[in-house]
């Protein structure tokens, strides 16, 4: 319910915004026409934000059979939340991040990048997945691809006006100093309430993914990894596509790492050492195992109930002669 009620706040407020810039271009006609191109945005990006997002992302969907074991990791952890299997993507970019995307837990994906399987370790690629399935669960990934789809849109409907103006409208009150200002304006406030709500369900995901992985510091170790990775590798297909970039795990633009209000992610040692906490409280050691006092020998069980998730054999443990990597 609370999550339904802050999708419906920030859909207004964005719904708002796109009226207003329509306005200050077309007074109360242009007003009305963007409130209609609203709308239509907002049941275009429920029922197709997903698949838009992916598709501007490059993202390629990968099966069981061209990606065993990040299929069946990604089925464990799933499990584990309690939400049916999303669908599974790559996206070809030597840069290490991920996002989730979809309207509910029934129709979700999972995209993780060709860079973070090849940096991260299988423990670390598990908690940032976990992350992800943090959001799906908790129906982020509605709010966050439709404020993609309306803030990219409010952007394009500005710079509509910047290039054929609409200071010529009676209705229009401050004339062409009124479009200039919601040109500028309008697009900032919209990226403001991206950032601000963003920022807020990194922290509860990353809260919420680490006790579907019952691996904290495995996800603090990978956001150490990748904040240093990423700052020296571009993306893209993000850059091209900057208004998706709260999706993503880590800011997967330049120069956006601080903690402040134009962050679209919350300063990587901040959810480190959040982490790091909640790995205390949990009694977590850095191997993801739980401290708890002695008990009867555990025989041939591979993990116990207290035990974070763990990365099923590959080559050697049985006794094959394998070398496949831990991605198929």
């Amino acid at each position: 319910m609370l999550n339904f009620f802050r999708t419906s706040v920030l859909l207004a407020v964005l719904t708002a915004l796109f009226m207003g810039v329509g306005y200050f271009i077309g007074g109360t006609s242009g007003m009305l026409i963007a409130f209609g191109i609203a709308v239509v945005t907002n049941i275009f990006g429920y029922w197709n934000s997903d698949k838009l997002v992916l598709s501007m992302q490059r993202a390629r969907e990968v099966d069981p059979r061209s990606a065993p074991d990040l299929h069946r990791m990604v089925a464990e952890l799933a499990q584990n939340a309690g939400i049916p299997m999303p669908k599974v993507y790559v996206i070809d970019t030597d840069q290490p991040n991920a996002f989730a995307t979809g309207r509910n837990p029934q129709n979700a994906a999972v995209a993780v990048s060709s860079g973070l399987l090849r940096t991260l370790e299988p423990r670390e690629v598990a908690g940032v997945v976990a992350h992800e399935l943090a959001h799906i669960r908790n129906r982020d990934t509605l709010t966050m691809t439709i404020t993609a789809t309306l803030a990219g849109a409010i952007s394009s409907l500005a710079q509509f006006g910047l290039f054929f103006g609409g200071g010529n409208s009676r209705n229009n009150p401050l004339g062409a100093i009124g479009t200039l200002l919601m040109v500028f304006l309008a697009p900032v406030a919209a990226m403001l309430v991206q950032m601000a709500v963003s920022r807020t369900r990194e922290y509860e995901a990353d809260k919420d993914g680490a006790e579907i992985s019952r691996d904290p510091l495995a996800l603090a170790s990978a956001l150490s990894k990748i904040s240093q990775v990423a700052k020296r590798t571009i993306n893209v297909q993000a850059e091209r596509n900057p208004a998706q970039a709260h999706l993503y795990i880590f800011n997967p633009l330049s120069g956006q790492r601080m903690d402040n209000l134009f962050s679209t992610h919350p300063d990587v040692n901040n959810r480190i050492a959040a982490l790091q906490r909640l790995a205390s409280d949990m009694q977590v050691d850095h191997t993801g195992r739980r401290s708890e006092p002695a008990r009867a020998p555990r025989g041939n069980t591979p993990r116990d109930s207290g035990s974070a998730w763990r990365v099923p054999p590959t080559s050697g443990a049985d006794g094959g002669g394998s070398s496949r990597g831990p991605w198929g």
